[in-house]
């Protein structure tokens, strides 16, 4: 409607809505303004004049609005929900290590307790210097287990979250820090949001991508089209410069010309001149952007829009249509129509386009369709998108008595969206189909290569996408999704009811069985309508089928779809990692346990609404295998020193106890308990964030590796079990040599002390020592400064005759004794490690060490062996014969790297594959049994 700036603020109305919201697609109200003010008697309000919280306008200066809702009422305001906090693999670890610390704690609590009353009442009443009553109250029974309680709080190391969010922290700001996923197209650098999830990209297992703007550069470029059955662009590829068509448009052809016009007038696009004359297009949609484009180029030039007049230029001729109508684009509609009028001759045109699906068959009876559907067919094998083009005449009381149910529908305020495309339906139908356009969008640098090597890594690959099936294969063939015959195999799953979908999906798992014992990599596609019958009617043959390929092609699903593929594959206890760069994939990416969004060419919904924001595809291999597995590896390696340093303090303060009647005093002071926690046990471990087992080359040359972490191979039970019996084994070196060396000889409670605090520092001084990798300047500060730091601390305390340690540090420094103990402690405590690790990495060495020696020795590192697929055939020996309906359970064969013992296991089911490292080093064999939800 035009009013004049001037009589804005005068303008009195009345907006009747609905209540607040949360759905931000629909918009279902209507404006009624008061006299002089009458344009219409109602005027519809939909979701497309609607800003949204925070939008920012474009093509304009100013916009005059009036607010809806407000506050918590917007509509973004009320999708805000308190989003549920991401929980990593090694969290949960950690979590059930933590309990089964605090189950042991307990124990010795309850056991150290009545001992200690027990030698209480036998024996420490009968000695006068322990002063213990004749007789006392009844709670006395309960003091010896609060004292033990109090030494063995220790064991769960309270420092732990705050080192772990500290250095989680640092992981983030690496990803933020890295030159080397910097998109040098558009500057824009990674960045991760979720600073806590860092580790969990080491241990990904499925990634589920998006097509479009994703794989693909978004960047749309008209080559083909097929006008009236003629073909234009087969010969060299660009339709653009086929000299047929040229001389079609110059000849004036008649279907060519209302080809070109569908083209430059269907569509949302707005064209903006610029000072210098030259006309560029803003829009929403890059295929309407590629169309009106092509269509400039032919010379249909889409020159001016100013509100409801359009200014179509051919060849140096104006023509200027109205539009009356827009029959607006939707998902269930797939196709987008306007009704203009030629302001020439005053006729009323439809024109539409859309998929083919929805097109081809509101062709009026006689017209063959067959061509334009081969036409449809050839460019989906070519891998472009295509959209067919389509036109009709109307009657001026057609369109009248049409326009008046329309402006009904459009003003109901429910159900508005089905009124409207009920009533659209009546109207868009005996069309003339002018032909078919294919639009290319091509794949974006790096990606076959990113997913052969993440691939390789034993991450599976599924593809949701909007795109009709045979443009989806086409894509995945190209980008090494799939591999194409003989060596991979396709299995359609499709059928509109659920009979069809049944046998489909029966036909398809019975030959994913067969083909297990085949070197073939097996994958399925299928359709958005099959997939919403198999999630409802046949959830757990569909998720058998998930487990049992490594590849899937889902074609026109919906966002909401996407979201329920990535539940379902968490389900299975999965790590997923979901990729994509629109509005309708930010569901799909929250869904997952790690969603990562790319910074395109459809905005920033996507970046904004994942955990992590990359530029280009391409950076995922290196935000997996280099930052991921660091991530997972340093993390490891933290939380379980944290564990041991906590638990050898407490096994030395139970040991002391046995020569202190098993009263439950202290052996140290609360200040060097607390500076053993805060300084000298704290700084050493916070750089490992720099330590790196191998070399960043390395990684990304064998992303086979990251199998250990994916196994959970550096944190588990296993795992934690060593660092337990270390930190005993090393409390009892501590505590045997320091009262063999200064018990004996009647020094003070305090000396004793400071001796067995000092062989902890020294310990763990040398235990981190043995767990770094690779040493830098800072780590080497950070390991030896400290120890010479805690000489310092202790010097200057002593020093203060205050602080109940005075001259203690002066004396034991002086006496030879006192070094011998520190390098007994040493050589006692760290040989049987020294020796352990050196036996496994001679006679059992990992993948992991063999590459490490071959970086440390300087020579070539040996290249992989060829990845084949190995035999599955031991899957699913034991099942019943293959039913829709039956449970089943599966047995799965593990991958070769992860058996260094014959104990090893996997957390999740992966499709199992040889991985043949070097072609010296066969693989071993392991195996895994679960049971499917």
């Amino acid at each position: 409607m035009g009013i004049d700036v001037d009589l804005l603020h005068k303008i009195k109305g009345v907006i009747e809505c609905p209540s607040p919201d949360k759905d931000i697609r629909r918009f279902d109200a209507n404006m009624r303004l008061f006299p002089p003010f009458l344009d219409n008697d109602v005027f519809p309000l939909t979701i497309k004049n609607t800003l949204l919280q925070s939008c920012y306008l474009r093509n304009t200066e100013w916009a005059c609005g009036v607010a809806v809702y407000t506050g918590n009422q917007t509509k973004l305001g009320m999708c805000r929900g308190i989003p549920e906090p991401k929980l990593t693999a090694v969290d949960a670890m950690i979590d059930k290590l933590t309990g089964a610390i605090f189950v042991f704690q307990i124990v010795v609590v309850i056991v150290l307790g009545i001992a200690g009353n027990v030698w209480k009442d036998t024996e420490g009443r009968k000695l006068w210097y322990v002063r213990y009553p004749k007789e006392g109250p009844w709670y006395e029974l309960l003091v010896i287990p609060l004292r033990f309680e109090l030494l063995c709080s220790i064991m769960i190391p309270i420092s732990i979250k705050v080192s772990l969010d500290l250095v989680k922290s640092l992981y983030a700001k690496f990803i933020d820090w890295d030159d080397q996923m910097v998109d040098p197209e558009t500057g824009i650098r990674s960045n991760a949001t979720n600073t806590a999830i860092s580790e969990d990209l080491g241990q990904v297992e499925y990634i589920l991508t998006d097509k479009t703007g994703t794989l693909t550069e978004n960047k749309m470029i008209f080559k083909r089209c097929c006008i009236s059955g003629r073909f234009y662009g087969n010969e060299n590829g660009d339709a653009l410069t086929d000299a047929q068509l040229l001389n079609a448009v110059s000849t004036g052809s008649a279907d060519v010309i209302q080809f070109l016009k569908v083209m430059a007038i269907c569509n949302t696009v707005i064209p903006v001149r610029s000072k210098s004359g030259t006309i560029s297009y803003k829009a929403l949609s890059q295929d309407e952007e590629a169309l009106v484009c092509a269509a400039a180029r032919l010379r249909m030039v889409f020159e001016n829009k100013n509100g409801n007049i359009l200014d179509i230029n051919f060849n140096a001729s104006p023509i200027r249509y109205e539009v009356l109508d827009t029959l607006e684009f939707t998902s269930d509609r797939k196709r987008m129509s306007v009704v203009v009028r030629d302001c020439q001759s005053g006729e009323i045109f439809l024109l539409s386009k859309g998929a083919d699906e929805t097109i081809l068959p509101l062709t009026y009876s006689g017209q063959q369709v067959r061509t334009f559907a081969e036409a449809v067919e050839q460019y989906a094998q070519m891998g472009l998108r295509t959209l067919c083009l389509a036109w009709r005449k109307l009657e001026e009381d057609e369109y009248n008595e049409w326009a008046s149910m329309f402006k009904e529908a459009n003003s109901t305020l429910v159900d508005r969206e089905w009124r409207v495309a009920e009533v659209c339906q009546r109207l868009e139908h005996d069309f003339e189909i002018l032909g078919v356009a294919a639009i290319e969008d091509r794949l974006q640098d790096g990606v076959p290569e990113t997913i052969e090597t993440l691939r390789k890594a034993g991450i599976n690959f599924w593809m949701l996408t909007g795109d009709k099936m045979n443009t989806a294969i086409q894509i995945a063939l190209s980008c090494n999704f799939v591999s194409p015959e003989p060596k991979g195999q396709l299995l359609i799953i499709d059928g509109k009811t659920e009979d069809e979908v049944c046998r489909s999906l029966e036909r398809v798992l019975l030959t994913t069985r067969i083909t297990e014992s085949e070197p073939k990599d097996v994958a399925f596609v299928v359709d958005g309508w099959a997939l919403e019958i198999a999630l409802k009617h046949y959830r757990k043959p569909f998720t058998e089928l998930a487990i049992l390929s490594r590849t899937a092609i889902c074609c026109r699903v919906t966002p909401s779809q996407k979201a329920q593929l990535v539940e379902l594959l968490k389900l299975c206890d999965y790590r997923t990692l979901a990729i994509g760069d629109g509005g309708n994939d930010v569901r799909m990416i929250q869904q997952a346990d790690i969603g990562v969004g790319i910074s395109g060419r459809e905005g920033l919904q996507a970046a904004r609404a994942a955990d992590y924001s990359i530029g280009k595809f391409r950076f995922l291999k290196r935000l997996i295998l280099v930052h991921g597995r660091y991530s997972y590896n340093r993390t490891a390696f933290l939380s379980q020193y944290s564990f041991y340093k906590s638990l050898l303090i407490c096994f030395i303060q139970i040991f002391s106890s046995f020569i202190s009647g098993v009263s439950g005093t202290s052996l140290f002071n609360s200040v060097s308990l607390m500076a053993y926690n805060v300084f000298y046990t704290s700084v050493p471990v916070l750089v490992s964030v720099l330590d790196k087992d191998l070399s960043e080359r390395t990684v990304m040359q064998h992303p086979q590796i990251l199998f250990y972490c994916q196994a959970g191979r550096l944190l588990n039970p296993s795992t934690f079990a060593g660092w337990f019996g270390r930190s005993l084994f090393h409390a009892i070196v501590v505590f045997v040599i320091t009262i063999h060396s200064y018990a004996f000889e009647k020094s003070e409670m305090e000396e004793v002390a400071m001796v067995a605090l000092s062989g902890c520092i020294w310990l763990q001084a040398f235990v981190v020592a043995l767990e770094t990798n690779s040493f830098t300047i800072l780590q080497h500060l950070a390991i030896w400064g400290n120890l010479v730091g805690f000489y310092v601390i202790n010097w200057i305390v002593s020093a203060i005759p205050a602080t109940g340690m005075y001259t203690i540090m002066f004396r034991l420094c002086k006496q030879p004794s006192y070094w011998i103990t520190m390098i007994l402690i040493v050589a006692t405590g760290m040989g049987p490690v020294l020796a352990l690790k050196y036996l496994r990495y001679t006679y059992r060495s990992s993948k992991i060490n063999i590459l490490q020696q071959a970086e440390r020795l300087g020579g070539p590192i040996l290249s992989l062996g060829i990845i084949e697929p190995q035999s599955r055939s031991s899957l699913d020996k034991d099942l019943a014969p293959l039913s829709i309906t039956q449970p089943k359970n599966r047995t799965s064969v593990y991958e070769p790297l992860l058996s260094e013992s014959p104990s090893a296991t996997r957390r999740s089911i992966g499709p199992a594959q040889r991985f043949d490292f070097f072609q010296s080093q066969p693989p071993l064999a392991s195996t895994h049994t679960r049971k499917d939800n």
